[in-house]
């Protein structure tokens, strides 16, 4: 009996993967789905629990737990950025930001108050990360690495 309980608190402890890339998957609220999915696709993605793939090599965005069921980046109506490998790659789908107004920003200035001028408005709860996103999940995260890949590419160079 105790076997079975264990095996069953690690089949809820473990994070799906993606059958595509075999990288971990992070849930995604079904909402989220249906919010970036094309209008055409709605009704295959009404039941499951999905997991984002943000692998940047991998086509797969979306895929379903318990099925073969997957959603690939053609079938979203928005790029997904961690995906995306040509500008416009969005970072801030709340606010509109994207990889080329950090960069720009820094090669003006030598530094962005892009991350500051998020994080003021997510203060103001004006963010709608949950469904403005494809990962549903904050921007701040994806922003901040962008940031230092691009600081160390500048530091490299100089």
């Amino acid at each position: 009996m105790s076997d079975v309980i264990s095996e069953s608190v690690s089949n809820q402890d473990s994070t799906p993967s993606c059958a595509e890339c075999k990288a971990q998957g992070r849930p995604v609220p079904r909402k989220t789905v249906l919010l970036m999915l094309k209008p055409h696709l709605l009704e295959q993605a009404m039941t499951g629990s999905y997991s984002f793939c943000s692998s940047s090599d991998c086509p797969v965005v979306y895929f379903e737990e318990q099925s073969d069921r997957r959603f690939a980046i053609e079938d979203l109506r928005v790029r997904v950025g961690v995906k995306a490998k040509t500008d416009p790659i969005p970072l801030c789908y709340c606010f509109g930001f994207d990889e080329s107004h950090l960069r720009e920003e820094i090669s003006e200035t030598g530094t962005t108050t892009v991350l500051d001028r998020i994080s003021e408005l997510i203060r103001e709860g004006l963010c709608a990360c949950e469904s403005r996103n494809p990962s549903g999940a904050c921007c701040l995260g994806e922003v901040n690495r962008t940031l230092k890949r691009i600081v160390g590419r500048r530091s490299l160079l100089q």
